[in-house]
């Protein structure tokens, strides 16, 4: 019998269901009930890694997701041609390598189909349409309430609730939402009078109707860049605005790739001499990008990652078409006017579409009633790569490592539970004993 089946047994006697301040709050509408022991909010491959290693172990958990599917970043807010950025090899998670008939760079169905297999494989089935509105910890349980989904949202839209609210009580509660759970959005100057389209790159899936429209991409990380290169390749008048330094590498150097090669280099050298490697095989690989309007930081790509978190851009054919030029580069935005764009410049110039491919953020300060453990900032663990909180809360994919930082995260994350909840298990077995022997005549 485990601890959770025996509790059923000691109803009467728990707070939980008796009129106390650790009662179900009053919601006003018609609420459900779920008592779990670890309660896991988003779907995606962070929620999912972590599913499944819990359900090899055998802990009762719930995974809640606001979508009407897993990965739904996937699913709905990327566009069309997107692969991994890296090989499938540094993308898998626990337990389940992708298929060898899948290419190095696995496509976006690819991935989904990959996705949709390993919750297969692991049994883990969501409760989807179930948006988190709020999550507290009492000083002995974590309660999460959430509102049905009613109405889903598209792109980058918020999805509609409803009336019906469930709540959840678990000892530990795992935070899967990511780092990119909602389109960051800049206040321009002027946006509100701009007469063309104006877009986050959530919305936009492929350069069919943009041929010959002005189209300027705001951002030029890994989105930026593949958007604008889809927009030239369907012959749109591509242009992208550059604000900040960036590190543009070859996605592949020597037949190899670029994140292979660097893990492989790092195994022996320090990251300064791997960065000052990468970047002489960039040079000679795509030439100098500063000439190209695109200047790079001052510490080295490696460097950059492990200080700041910020990932280089792995260049796909963007530079190619920049130098020949069917995408033009710009700096910084200083305001919108009705039908043109002004640079901090000086130069105006007309545009059709304005598409932002300005990143996600973080949504859990929006619900997470917790200010230790997450920055109410950014929603990111205050500390860098910190997985483990206090009371039993974890963050799993928010240390910027991509999939393999995900993966790493859920190793951690399902080992930790998965002791202790053992540990819980053995407690009640010795007291079950005690009581046993009290209890008996002598």
């Amino acid at each position: 019998m485990d601890c959770f089946s025996e509790a059923e047994g000691k109803r009467s006697h728990d707070p939980l269901y008796c009129n106390s301040a650790n009662a179900p709050p009053a919601t006003g509408y018609p609420l459900d009930f779920v008592d779990k022991m670890v309660v896991i909010v988003g779907a995606g491959p962070a929620g999912l890694a972590t599913a499944a290693l819990l359900s090899v172990a055998g802990v009762p958990f719930v995974l809640i997701e606001r979508c009407n599917c897993i990965g739904s970043l996937w699913r709905h807010r990327t566009y069309d041609r997107l692969c991994l950025h890296l090989p499938k090899k540094f993308c898998e998670l626990p337990l389940m390598p992708f298929p060898a008939s899948f290419p190095t760079y696995p496509t976006r169905e690819q991935f989904l189909d990959y996705l949709e297999s390993y919750a297969t494989r692991f049994a883990v089935e969501p409760a989807f349409r179930q948006a988190v509105v709020s999550a507290e910890f009492n000083g002995d349980y974590w309660w999460v309430r959430t509102k049905e989904v009613t109405s889903l949202a598209g792109g980058g839209d918020q999805p509609k609730l409803g009336g019906r609210v469930y709540m959840y009580r678990c000892k530990w509660l795992v935070v899967a939402t990511g780092e990119n759970a909602e389109p960051a959005v800049p206040d321009i100057e002027g946006s509100a009078s701009f007469k063309g389209q104006l877009m986050h790159s959530s919305h936009y899936r492929n350069g069919h109707g943009y041929a010959d429209k002005r189209v300027l991409v705001v951002g030029c990380g890994n989105s930026g860049m593949e958007v604008s290169l889809d927009l030239a390749n369907h012959n749109a008048r591509a242009s992208m605005v550059v604000r900040d330094t960036v590190h543009v590498l070859p996605r592949e150097m020597l037949g190899r790739s670029t994140f292979g090669m660097s893990m492989w280099l790092l195994r022996w050298f320090h990251v300064q001499t791997v960065d000052r490697i990468l970047l002489m095989m960039a040079r000679v690989l795509i030439g100098d990008t500063a000439r190209l309007g695109i200047a790079r930081p001052s510490l080295g790509p490696m460097e950059l990652k492990a200080v700041y978190g910020k990932t280089p851009v792995l260049d796909v054919g963007t530079i190619a078409k920049i130098k020949s030029g069917n995408i033009k580069v710009f700096p910084a935005m200083r305001r919108f006017h009705d039908h043109d764009v002004e640079f901090i410049d000086g130069r105006v110039e007309k545009f059709d579409v304005v598409i932002l491919a300005t990143g996600y953020r973080s949504n859990v300060p929006y619900w997470l009633k917790e200010k230790d453990f997450f920055s109410e900032k950014d929603g990111f663990p205050r500390k860098t790569n910190e997985w483990k909180g206090k009371n039993g809360l974890y963050a799993v994919g928010f240390s910027k490592r991509g999939l393999s930082g995900v993966s790493m995260d859920a190793i951690n994350i399902s080992e930790d539970i998965v002791k202790q909840w053992r540990d819980m298990r053995m407690e009640d077995v010795r007291e079950n004993l005690s009581n046993r022997r009290a209890t008996c005549p002598v």
